[in-house]
C-alpha cells in the first residue's frame, strides 16, 4: 500500500518516521488501499513552524503577484497532467465515481489555482482621492500563516478552494485533510514542490481532527483558519481560534430547500432536483435535500422524480456507467442508515423509493409525508436522501424553506421572473439558484448564515479574508516653507 505522509518544509515523511499510522479504506471494496500518519501536537507544531519561517523569512510573500501567479499556473498545469492519479486518489479514499473525481473535481481544482493566480494580480490596491489634499490608497498584504482544514467529500477540490487564494495573496499554508481522504492532499503538496513553490509554503498535516486538527487551530502562530465541515466541529474550530483571536472562515452544514412552482418547466426541475439531491451520493453541503412543490403539480413532479431516482446507476466507482458510489465510510453509512430507519409505516416519513444498497451504498431515496419536526426534515443527513412536501402559495413556500437553522443555499424553479427575484430576496441563504443548480462564478461570495457558517470566500471576499488590508494616507501639495 502507498503511504501518504506529512509534507513539512519541503520534505515528505516516511512511514518509518511517523510512529502511529492508520489505513485509508476504499469504501467500495471495504479494504485498506493506503496508509497515512496519525499526526499529533508535535507534528502540527513542526508544520506551523515551517510555514511561519517560510512567511517571515522566505521569498514567497516577497515575490511580485505575477511571479507567484506563474508558479500557481504551473501547479494548475501539473494538476491537470496528473488528473488520473488525483482522481483515483479521491475515488479510493471516499468512493465517488471516477468520472466525477477525475473529470469534474480535478479540472475545478486547477481552475481554482488559475483564477486566484490572476485575481490576486489584478485586484491589488484601491486609490481613494481626498478633498483635503491628501492621497489615500489601500494595500492588501498577506495575513501570514493559514490553517486550511478540508473535508472528505470533495477532498482535492475543496482543498484547492482554500489553498489557492491563500497562496495567491502571499500567505503560507498548513493543509489538514480529513482523515478519511488523506491521499490527494499529499499528492497536491508533491506537485506544488515540482511547480517550484519554496519549501514551507504549502505543508500537509495528516491525522485525526481531535488531535492534529485541534492542535493546528489553537496554535497562536496561525493567523487565519479556513474550515469546511460539520456545524458541530465548526463551533470547536471557532472556539480554538478565539483563544488567539485568529479570524475564521467556516463553511458548514446545509439543508437546502428546492422550491418548484406550478409554472416551472417540470422536466428541467426534475433533472436539476436529481442532481441537487443525489450528486456525490448526497454527501454535499449544498444538496437540495428538501423539495417543496406547489400542490397542483406535486403528484406529477414526485412521480417523475421517483422514476428518475430509480433510473440512476449505483455501483463500482471505477465503472464508467456508475452515477452514485458508496458512502465514504462505514461510520457514515451507519449514520445515514440510522436516519432511514425512521422511515416506514407508522413512522416519521413514507419511503417512496430507495433504501440501503450493496455494502456501504444507499440507493437514491425519496421520502414523502415527512413530519415537519422530524430529523429527516430538519437535520443534515449527508446522504442520497431527499424529503418532498407540497405547498400552496409563495408565502408558505418561503416560510417553510426558511424554517431551518441552516442558511447555505436554496433553489427555485419558476417561469415568472418577478417571482424569481421576489423569492430569491426572501430566502435566507448564501446562494440561491434559479432554474439551475451548482453553477458557480468564482468571483461571487460563497458561504452561509446561521448553522451554515461564518464569512464568505470567493473573489474579493477571499482577498479580504486572506489579507490584512492597510490604508496609507499621504500628505500632498503642502505649502512651501520660506
Amino acid at each position: 500500500m502507498e503511504f501518504f505522509g506529512h509534507v513539512v518544509d519541503g520534505r515528505e515523511s516516511t512511514e518509518d518516521e511517523c510512529g502511529a499510522v492508520a489505513d485509508s479504506v476504499d469504501p467500495w471494496t471495504r479494504r485498506p488501499w493506503a496508509r497515512f500518519p496519525l499526526g499529533g501536537e508535535a507534528d502540527a507544531g513542526r508544520a506551523v513552524a515551517a510555514a511561519r519561517r517560510a512567511f517571515d523569512t522566505g521569498p514567497w510573500p516577497r515575490m511580485g503577484f505575477a511571479e507567484r501567479g506563474a508558479a500557481l499556473h504551473r501547479l494548475a498545469g501539473l494538476i491537470e497532467a496528473h488528473g488520473q492519479e488525483l482522481g483515483l486518489a479521491d475515488t479510493h479514499d471516499m468512493g465517488k465515481p471516477l468520472t466525477q473525481s477525475r473529470d469534474a473535481d480535478v479540472p475545478r481544482a486547477a481552475a481554482n489555482f488559475r483564477f486566484f493566480a490572476d485575481h490576486a494580480r489584478l485586484a491589488t490596491a484601491e486609490v481613494l482621492p481626498m478633498d483635503s489634499g491628501h492621497h489615500c490608497y489601500g494595500r492588501f498584504e498577506a495575513a501570514g500563516v493559514v490553517a486550511a482544514v478540508a473535508p472528505w467529500n470533495f477532498p482535492l477540490m475543496l482543498a484547492s478552494w482554500k489553498v489557492a487564494p491563500a497562496l495567491a495573496w502571499g500567505n503560507t499554508v498548513v493543509l489538514k485533510p480529513a482523515e478519511g481522504s488523506p491521499a490527494s492532499a499529499t499528492l497536491l503538496a508533491r506537485l506544488a514542490l515540482e511547480a517550484g513553490l519554496p519549501a514551507g509554503v504549502l505543508n500537509v498535516l495528516q491525522g485525526l481532527g481531535p488531535d492534529a486538527g485541534a492542535a493546528l487551530t489553537r496554535d497562536p502562530r496561525v493567523d487565519r483558519i479556513t474550515f469546511t465541515g460539520s456545524s458541530r466541529t465548526g463551533r470547536s474550530v471557532a472556539a480554538a481560534a478565539a483563544s488567539h483571536l485568529a479570524p475564521v472562515s467556516l463553511e458548514l452544514g446545509g439543508k437546502g430547500a428546492n422550491l418548484v412552482f406550478a409554472d416551472a418547466d417540470l422536466d428541467l426541475a426534475v433533472d436539476w432536483a436529481v442532481k441537487a439531491a443525489f450528486s456525490n451520493a448526497g454527501q454535499i453541503c449544498l444538496a437540495g435535500s428538501r423539495v417543496l412543490v406547489q400542490r397542483p403539480v406535486y403528484e406529477e413532479f414526485t412521480a417523475r422524480f421517483v422514476r428518475a431516482a430509480e433510473a440512476m446507476t449505483v455501483g463500482d466507482p471505477l465503472a464508467p456507467e456508475t452515477q452514485i458510489g458508496p458512502l465514504a465510510s462505514e461510520q457514515h453509512f451507519r449514520k445515514v442508515s440510522g436516519h432511514l430507519a425512521e422511515a416506514g409505516p407508522g413512522r416519521a416519513a413514507t419511503l417512496a423509493t430507495g433504501g440501503l444498497g450493496e455494502g456501504w451504498s444507499v440507493r437514491p431515496t425519496v421520502l414523502t409525508e415527512v413530519s415537519a419536526d422530524s430529523p429527516l426534515w430538519r437535520e443534515e443527513i449527508f446522504g442520497p436522501v431527499v424529503a418532498a412536501a407540497p405547498f400552496d402559495d409563495e408565502k408558505q413556500a418561503v416560510v417553510a424553506a426558511n424554517d431551518t437553522p441552516y442558511g447555505l443555499n436554496a433553489m427555485l424553479f419558476t417561469a415568472d421572473l418577478d417571482r424569481a427575484h421576489r423569492v430569491s430576496a426572501a430566502l435566507r441563504a448564501g446562494t440561491v439558484w434559479v432554474n439551475c443548480f451548482f453553477v458557480r462564478d468564482l468571483r461571487a461570495p460563497f458561504g452561509g448564515a446561521g448553522d451554515s457558517g461564518i464569512g464568505r470566500e470567493g473573489g474579493a471576499f477571499s482577498r479580504e479574508f486572506f489579507t490584512e488590508p492597510k490604508a496609507v494616507v499621504m500628505r500632498i501639495g503642502a505649502e512651501p516653507r520660506d
